[in-house]
């Protein structure tokens, strides 16, 4: 299809250029040099045979393109003081200074240049680029508008314009450019880009009849116009054409379209038409037609599995309709009909003898007999038996594809097809036909190659899935355990010749061995057993260092032990790519600030979020392209693929978790509390979540498991799972408005009563603030009735959110009193001392009672972290997670502090000035300051007695010698420096986790020490 570039650069000077000096030409390669770095390039070296003569001043063509952009700004100064009205300099310049930080300068000189219009190439290009580096895409649109208006008759800047519209989604604007650019050339692209503008119009239609009456209706007229004057010249249109009618639920007429002269145009995918008519078969109800056409389709290849479900919905649906043929007609348009359990069942028999006949093993005919079988069960239908025995066919199945890989996952669906009592007997009828050899080394009898090992691994697997392993008792579990890490280790001898990227033949021995330790760790409280775990798989990592479960589970276990140093590594080696970072990114996110590592927290915050602020660009990239190109019916996946993560339950935790910790490190520490939050755009009255149509893109099925389904994960548990996601974030958001409604209360200095409170706005600020305490109480009693349930998820299924210690040590509570004191504070503001005896009473009781509620939380801080009793190693992660709530209850108490402090001050200043004023030496104190005094030197007290208490932790972390320590391996035996590793990584996490909670905390003593009236 023909397309039209939206950035045509110039490669070399326009005949008006040649009349200008050198400096314009070296001007125009600068720009070129932004988008064609190489084209740039040549661009130069052509310039330079043009040039007689050097020019005096001669800006560099690389020096944007490389990053110096001070050289670059230092250039077009030299320039723009020869030639004042260069546009083209100016923009250059504004580019630089946008890149080194001066953004205010930049978007200044744009638009000094913007408001000139210019027609130039060379400026347009220059202010796109800048203005997309700026992410203002708006700014563009107004930039082509006045281009098109000056030069009504170019279809580069009409096209400009078009795209400009798409960066933005003006999709009424998209309709009248892509017309526009049509009338000037007539070129069927621009039609069509019309036309596909009406349809973003209707879906993007709050009134879904609107869409139906109007926008769709006019795009299928404009299609149909074409269609009858014969212009339809491309693939990419009739798929439009379909896409209208689809839409317009016309399924009759697209079918027509499809199975017409215009499907014939339908070439670019395998089976497009095919897939088509099936699908307005299925929505017509013409079950005939959609039997006829898969059964064909399964004669040309037996092995496309999506026919083979077609086939038999088609026919249970016939059976259904006790539909017959008719007498002299063809059955269908497609052909004959099979409309019978006997049909079906011979169908499937013809397709496995011709598989027989083939000179590739196809796996499509064997699983549809068991497919067949499975439904028919299903139905209550006694025909089954004709098909033969589900388990001597499974067993047949392994026979001729259990070396492969995938044996198990086809087979994992219908190992619901076998009666319980038949599974122990199952395993060992397939074990007898592998051909294993035992040694003079060991009793086990073990593969002579690649194939038997994989055979054999998948009688392993199917064993773990068919909960054979689950039903062992300890001694059991742990013969298992030892005979896998044997046959893993063996295995190791087959992939010597694999590469660091290539994964060893027998690494799903180690991880089935590591799931019966986890079992043996969660189900039996074996202590021992997790080290183990970490230790096979540090073993497992060592000799597969691509290998991404191991990594998956390691970290799931670091996480649950505590220890998130060695975590950020190995999901740095995952190298997650684009999308991963929401589908798997929970799994750094959910610990690196709740184990206290602040710094690693920042940076897998900033990794997550710099993939969604990227995404709103890149996907308006990705919409031009394929308007380009006439993917057309690509545009509206790329629309939902955006707003569904715009949507995305992780943006909106990593965002918020984000702010909290930005707040947490520098709010009144290097920067006040206000200026964080105005950097940050925050209002406590804006909510920009959106909780009706958040969407939980978590993958958790990314752990590979072997477990029955009655302990796999469910879609209760993943219901269940992001209800507690949603409440853990709707708490963090409530906390983080209310702290950003602080700095609003501030303390003026003139004085208040209620009409100016009204006049000023400011009671709305403390309204917001308590309508948000409200909700924040509310949001609580919901969580505490979420935990009532006591929901426990699978190991590997979703890791619970830090909701259940956050009202278990009593953070929750003190935060919530510190936001009930902020109220009582602000009346006293504004009713003044006089009379206020009660509301001083009441701060006053809340001090005492903030001050017991942060011992009792400390209290819970304290123990060992790392504790050895009886050779067994164990670790107390809640007391890191404790310790982490209490710097940020601390941070809160400081923030609400400093808004007493700003409100008291004032009050104790007047006060003494009545004093001086009255000479009167015995004039009493309000007991507030003296409650707000006593408070700050109890909170002091109680920091410092932390911080020394963390630093008691820290000198024995430092003095604890695991390597000296000889745990009761009463497990496995196993190489000693990877549990020397493992050991060691925990003990360097928590040192790590210590010592930056006892940094923080040092800050914040600095603060408190400040806070005096």
């Amino acid at each position: 299809m023909p397309f039209v570039l939206e950035s045509a650069a110039f490669l070399f000077p326009t005949s008006e250029a040649r009349q200008c000096s050198c400096w314009h030409k070296t001007v125009s390669l600068l720009v070129l040099s932004f988008s064609h770095p190489h084209r740039a390039r040549q661009g130069a070296r052509q310039s330079c045979k043009l040039q007689r003569k050097p020019s005096s001043v001669r800006l560099r063509p690389n020096y944007l393109d490389n990053g110096n952009n001070k050289m670059a700004i230092q250039q077009a100064d030299k320039l723009l003081k020869k030639h004042k009205d260069l546009h083209c300099a100016k923009v250059l310049k504004a580019i630089g200074l946008q890149r080194t930080g001066k953004q205010e300068e930049a978007y200044t000189l744009a638009q000094e240049v913007a408001a000139l219009e210019p027609t130039d190439d060379n400026s347009l290009q220059a202010l796109t680029i800048l203005y997309r580096e700026m992410h203002r895409p708006e700014l563009v649109t107004k930039l082509y508008e006045a281009a098109v208006k000056k030069v009504p008759n170019s279809e580069e800047y009409h096209s400009h314009l078009f795209m400009a519209y798409a960066r933005v989604g003006e999709y009424k604007k998209m309709q009248q450019a892509g017309m526009a650019l049509y009338k000037i050339v007539p070129k069927n692209p621009y039609y069509f880009w019309s036309v596909m503008s009406l349809i973003m119009q209707s879906i993007s239609a709050q009134d879904e009849n609107l869409s139906k009456t109007m926008f769709l209706p006019l795009a299928e007229r404009m299609v149909e116009k074409m269609v009858k004057e014969d212009k339809i010249e491309a693939e990419a249109e009739v798929e439009l054409y379909y896409m209208i009618l689809e839409r317009l639920e016309k399924y009759r007429e697209a079918l027509d379209v499809v199975r017409g002269k215009l499907g014939e145009k339908l070439t670019s995918e395998l089976q497009s038409r095919e897939n088509k008519c099936m699908a307005m078969y299925k929505k017509l109800c013409r079950w005939p037609e959609c039997n006829a056409l898969s059964r064909r389709l399964l004669l040309k290849n037996s092995d496309d599995w999506q026919f083979y479900i077609t086939y038999f919905d088609s026919v249970f649906q016939l059976i259904d309709e006790s539909w017959t043929p008719p007498l002299e007609e063809e059955h269908s348009l497609e052909g004959e009909v099979h409309y019978s359990i006997e049909q079906a069942v011979k169908f499937i028999e013809d397709r496995i003898t011709e598989e027989s006949k083939s000179s590739r093993p196809l796996r499509g005919p064997y699983l549809a007999k068991l497919e067949l079988i499975r439904r028919l069960r299903h139905r209550g239908c006694n025909d089954e038996h004709k098909l033969g025995d589900p388990e001597e066919l499974m067993f047949q199945y392994f026979r001729k594809f259990g070396d492969k890989p995938c044996c198990f996952t086809d087979l994992k669906v219908f190992v619901d097809l076998l009666p319980a009592s038949q599974y122990t007997k199952f395993i060992s009828q397939l074990l007898e036909v592998i051909p294993l050899s035992a040694t003079a080394e060991s009793e086990i009898a073990l593969p002579d190659d690649i194939k038997a090992l994989q055979q054999h691994l998948c009688v392993v697997q199917l064993s773990r899935l068919l909960g054979i392993y689950h039903a062992m008792d300890k001694k059991q579990k742990l013969t298992v355990v030892q005979e896998l890490m044997l046959r893993y280790r063996h295995g190791l001898e087959f992939g010597k010749s694999c590469l660091k990227t290539e994964l060893q033949f027998s690494d799903y021995y180690c991880l089935l061995a590591v799931h019966l330790l986890l079992d043996l760790w969660l189900e039996e409280g074996e202590e021992t057993a997790v080290w183990q775990c970490l230790t096979l798989l540090e073993e497992g990592l060592s000799h597969s260092p691509s290998n991404a479960q191991f990594k998956l589970l390691l970290i799931r276990i670091y996480c649950r032990l505590g220890a998130f140093e060695p975590v950020a590594e190995l999901y740095s080696s995952l190298d997650a790519k684009h999308i991963q970072h929401d589908t798997i990114g929970y799994l750094l996110t959910r610990y690196a600030e709740s184990l206290g590592h602040y710094a690693a927290a920042s940076q897998s915050c900033n990794f997550a979020l710099r993939f969604f602020h990227s995404n709103q660009k890149d996907t308006s990239e990705y919409i031009i392209q394929a308007y380009k190109y006439g993917a057309f019916e690509k545009i509206p996946e790329f629309i939902a693929f955006r707003n569904r993560l715009n949507s995305s339950l992780h943006f909106a935790q990593v965002r918020t978790e984000r702010m909290l910790l930005d707040l947490l490190l520098e709010a009144n520490i290097s920067t006040s509390l206000e200026e964080s939050i105005k950097s940050m755009s925050l209002s406590p009255e804006e909510d920009d979540i959106p909780w009706k149509d958040l969407r939980d893109n978590r993958d958790l099925t990314v752990l590979f498991n072997w477990d029955p389904k009655d302990r796999d994960i469910s879609e209760e548990h993943r219901k269940l799972s992001l209800e507690e996601e949603t409440l853990w974030l709707r708490i963090r958001s409530l906390t983080l408005r209310l702290v950003s409604g602080l700095p609003t209360l501030s303390h003026t200095i003139q004085p208040k009563n209620s009409e100016k409170t009204a006049e000023n706005g400011v009671s709305s600020k403390i309204d917001t603030i308590r309508s948000l305490l409200q909700q924040l109480e509310a949001t609580v009693d919901s969580g505490k009735k979420f935990l009532e349930q006591k929901i426990q998820y699978p190991v590997l299924g979703p890791p619970p959110t830090r909701m259940a210690g956050f009202f278990s040590n009593g953070s929750c509570q003190c935060q919530t009193s510190l936001f009930y004191l902020v109220s009582d504070i602000y009346e006293l503001d504004t009713n003044g001392l006089e009379d206020s005896a009660e509301v001083q009473e009441r701060i006053g009781n809340s001090f005492k009672s903030l001050l017991e509620r942060l011992t009792d939380l400390f209290n819970k801080c304290k123990g060992d972290l790392i504790e050895v009793r009886d050779g067994t190693l164990k670790t107390h992660p809640n007391l890191l997670e404790n310790l982490v709530f209490f710097v940020e209850t601390i941070s809160i108490t400081l923030w609400v502090s400093s808004y007493c402090d700003s409100v008291l001050r004032p009050f104790k200043s007047n006060l003494q000035k009545k004093k001086k004023k009255k000479k009167e030496s015995s004039l009493a104190m309000p007991p507030v300051f003296t409650h707000f005094l006593d408070y700050v030197t109890d909170l002091q007290t109680l920091t410092s007695n932390v911080i020394d208490y963390i630093k008691g932790l820290e000198i024995i972390l430092t003095a604890l010698k695991l390597e000296d320590l000889s745990l009761k391996d009463t497990l496995l035996l196993q190489e000693e420096k990877f549990t020397k590793t493992v050991q060691g990584k925990v003990q360097s996490s928590y040192h790590h986790s210590v010592q930056e909670i006892g940094e923080l905390l040092k800050k914040r003593l600095d603060t408190i020490k400040k806070l005096k009236i």
